[in-house]
C-alpha cells in the first residue's frame, strides 16, 4: 500500500485537506483519532489503567474516561511525566496506526498526523504532503477556531517544527492561503498525481 503522509502546522487547514481526500474515496488514518482510541476504557491496550495507576484515579472522569485536561496539566508541568506518558503511548499508537494503514483498501491511503515530522513517523510513509499557509494566517485561523489566546497558539507553533523545516521535507505542498475551493482543486490535482504513482 502506498502511504501518503499529510501534515501541517496548527491552523494550516490539514483537516480540510483530509476531508477533501476522504470525499474522493481515499482512506485516511488520523493519528489524533488513534491516540484517543488507545486510551479509551474499551481499548485492549490497557493504557488507561496504567495511566490511572501511575497518576491516580483522579485522572479519570466520573464515567471512567480519561480526563484529558487534567492529564495535559500534569504532563506539561513535568517533563519526566510527559516522557513516561510518551514511552507508554507512542508504541501503542504506532502499532495501531500501522495495523489500520495495512487494513486500508484502495490505490493509496493517507496517514494524517499534526506531529508527523516531530514524532518521527516519516519512515511509515512514501511521500509527504504539507498543507501550508503563512505563519500570520496560521495564528489568525487557529485563534479563531480554537478560541485560544495569541500566546497559547504561539507556544503550540513553537513546539512544532518550523514552517521552513516542514517545507524542506515536503514532496508536495498544498497552499491553503486562499479559500476551500482553491484547496479542493489542488487536492484533486494531487490525487491524480498520486494515483499515477501508487
Amino acid at each position: 500500500m502506498f502511504i501518503l503522509g499529510l501534515t501541517g502546522g496548527i491552523g494550516s487547514g490539514k483537516s480540510a485537506a483530509s476531508n477533501i481526500f476522504k470525499a474522493l474515496g481515499v482512506a485516511v488514518v488520523d493519528a489524533d483519532v488513534v491516540a484517543r482510541e488507545v486510551v479509551m476504557p474499551s481499548s485492549a491496550s490497557g493504557a488507561l489503567s496504567q495511566i490511572a495507576a501511575h497518576f491516580g484515579q483522579h485522572i479519570l472522569l466520573p464515567d471512567g474516561q480519561l480526563n484529558r485536561a487534567k492529564l495535559r496539566e500534569k504532563v506539561f508541568a513535568d517533563v519526566t511525566e510527559k516522557q513516561w506518558l510518551n514511552n507508554l503511548l507512542h508504541p501503542l499508537i504506532r502499532q495501531s496506526l500501522l495495523s489500520q494503514l495495512q487494513a486500508c483498501k484502495g490505490e493509496y491511503a493517507i496517514l494524517e498526523a499534526p506531529l508527523l515530522i516531530e514524532n518521527d513517523l516519516l519512515s511509515y510513509i512514501d511521500k509527504l504532503v504539507i498543507v501550508d499557509v503563512p505563519e500570520d494566517v496560521q495564528l489568525k485561523r487557529a485563534m479563531a477556531r480554537d478560541n485560544n489566546s495569541k500566546a497559547q497558539i504561539e507556544s503550540i507553533m513553537a513546539a512544532q517544527v518550523s514552517r521552513a523545516q516542514r517545507l524542506k521535507l515536503a514532496d508536495y505542498v498544498l497552499d491553503n492561503s486562499a479559500d476551500v475551493n482553491a484547496l479542493a482543486q489542488q487536492v484533486k490535482d494531487l490525487h491524480q498525481v498520486i494515483l499515477s504513482q501508487a
